[in-house]
Order: C-alpha cells, then structure tokens, then sequence
C-alpha cells in the first residue's frame, strides 16, 4: 500500500473555533514537468470519474462523429458534461440520440434525480418522474452508443470492459496521460469502466487534450458552453462562466481538474472525503493564487435564521 500525506485545505471556524477539516491534494504541472504539489501522494492513483469525460469524448473527434452526425457543440458540449440535468441538457441529449437512430432503452446509465434542484422541484410540481436523460452522464453515454453505431460494434454491450469502444478508452485515455502501467480499473457510477492514475497524469492528459490544436472542437465547447458542462449551482461552470482561457470539469470523490488553455498549464485538486464545498473553495483559491481568475463565492456559515457564525477558509 502506498503511503500519502494529504494537507490540510480547508477549515471551517465557528465562533473561533475550527469545527470542521478537510485535507487533500493540488498537483501543479505544465506539459513537460510538476510545477508544485501541496500533500505528498507518493504517485498513488486515483480514480478518474467523471473527469474522464473529456478524455474519453476525444474519440468523438478522433473517428469524426461530429461530422458523421453533423453534431453542434452544444452536443459535443454534453458528451463531456456532467449536466444538472435541466431543460436545455435534457433537450440537447434527446436530439443527439435522434440523429444516432436509438431509443432511450439503449442507454444503460441508469435514473438518478436532476442534480438541479430547480429541476427537481419542476418535476415534483408537475407529477413527474426523473428519465434516463436527467442522468448527468446521458451525453457520455449516448457519445459511446454513436461510436458504435458509427464502427459497427455491439449497442448492447457497450459498458461492458471488453468491448471494442472500452478497449479504445483505455488505449485513448493511457496515450493523452502519458500513463506507462496499467493501474486499478473498476466501474464508474454510470456503469461503464473508469481507470485510475496519479494527479500528474490527470493533468497532463487535460493539457495534450485542451492544449491540441486536433481537439479545438472540444476545447471551444467548454469555452462556448458552459453551462451545459455542468449546469445550476456546479463548479466547472462557475469557473469557466467567471475567468478567462480557464477549463474545468469536476469528479466524484472531491476531484476537479482545471486548465489554463494559454499558459498550457494545469492542476489538480482532490479533496480527500470528497466534500464538493471543499472542492470548490480550494479551486477557487487556487485559481486566485495562481492569479489565473478571481472568482467570488459565499464562504459564510449561517444559522437557518440567516445570521452570519463563521466563515469558511483555505490554508494555501
């Protein structure tokens, strides 16, 4: 077992008192070397999650099924997304699967709510239940079902980790990392496989993606569409709505990923226990630090009456 040393990042003080941590990591890097980590991770891989998406929509461009399907890029847009799952996600997933030819049963992520709390309380008001397209991986998903439309491979099987598409995830994703050894693969929320590695290779990934001219198509549907990306109250909207050049895309487990498309620098942030708050606060200050934006957000602790009894901070 690898042994790590997370930091401490963020504090939560009380009336003078801190009451609640949250350690983690920040892996800096540009695309030759590491630039700085704050918590030693000792090279330990991590799971990629949802920060995959990018990663893996990089063979939507690599066999042309944009131009296959004559795809917007607000379509490319949510083949990266991990979508709040509103009206204009679930809008833009339905027509993409119209131009492949499938039915909603060829998806295999599964029902979940909206991450949208407005869109929750839509469907509660009008009597109605979550379907697959609120799943904040439809757009993966129905990428993945286009490839295999577009080569002739099995709809039905197409999470499945020997599949043809699966194989060429992997062999996509270890390339634009730069990852040599396999590391620990197991699956994804959605269902389908998602492979570990250190944060280095994380950010060295999103800098051969976003900072390649082959990619554009990609990189512009981040920068263009925002907020199909994520969506209400999400984090890689903010930042990419509030600054300038700067990608982001959020994971499970306290992880995000942010680029700076004109220094083609990166980095990586992993909260430890996976606190989405944390996550956002050390981002965002990073992101200050490094003086790429300067993003303001509520760090306030309040009763429910609304009074203000601390604050949130970051110990970078």
């Amino acid at each position: 077992m690898i042994e790590t040393s997370p930091e401490r990042l963020v504090k939560y003080i009380r009336d003078g008192l801190v009451e609640q941590e949250h350690f983690g990591f920040i892996v800096l890097c540009s695309r030759e070397k590491v630039i700085g980590t704050t918590g030693e991770t000792n090279n330990y891989p991590f799971f990629l999650r949802s920060c995959a998406k990018p990663l893996q929509a990089s063979l939507l461009i690599d066999f042309g099924m944009d131009k296959f399907f004559n795809m917007t890029q607000e379509e490319i847009a949510l083949c990266c997304a991990s979508h709040a799952g509103e009206e204009i996600h679930t809008r833009t997933a339905q027509n993409l699967l119209e131009k492949i030819g499938l039915e909603p049963t060829a998806l295999k992520c599964g029902l979940h709510k909206p991450l949208s709390k407005t869109e929750q309380e839509k469907l509660l008001i009008n009597g109605e239940s979550e379907n697959v397209f609120h799943n904040n991986c439809s757009g993966k998903h129905i990428m993945m079902l286009g490839l295999c439309v577009m080569n002739g491979w099995d709809t039905l099987t197409y999470d499945d980790i020997n599949h043809p598409l699966q194989k060429l995830i992997k062999q996509k994703i270890y390339e634009l990392c730069e990852v040599k050894q396999n590391y620990p693969v197991t699956s994804d929320g959605c269902g389908v496989p998602i492979h570990s590695m250190p944060l280095k290779n994380m950010v060295k990934g999103y800098l051969n993606l976003f900072c390649n001219p082959v990619y554009e198509k990609i990189t512009r549907a981040f920068l263009d569409f925002p907020y199909i990306i994520g969506g209400e109250n999400r984090t890689d909207t903010k930042i990419i709505e509030n600054s300038q050049n700067i990608i982001a895309k959020v994971g499970a487990g306290g992880l995000c990923i942010v680029v700076n498309t004109k220094s083609e620098e990166g980095f990586a942030v992993k909260i430890c226990d996976g606190d989405m708050k944390a996550r956002e606060i050390t981002v965002i200050d990073t992101l200050k630090n490094l003086r790429w934006a300067n993003i303001e957000i509520d760090r306030t602790i309040k009763t429910i009456h609304g009074n203000i009894v601390g604050e949130i901070i970051t110990t970078l």
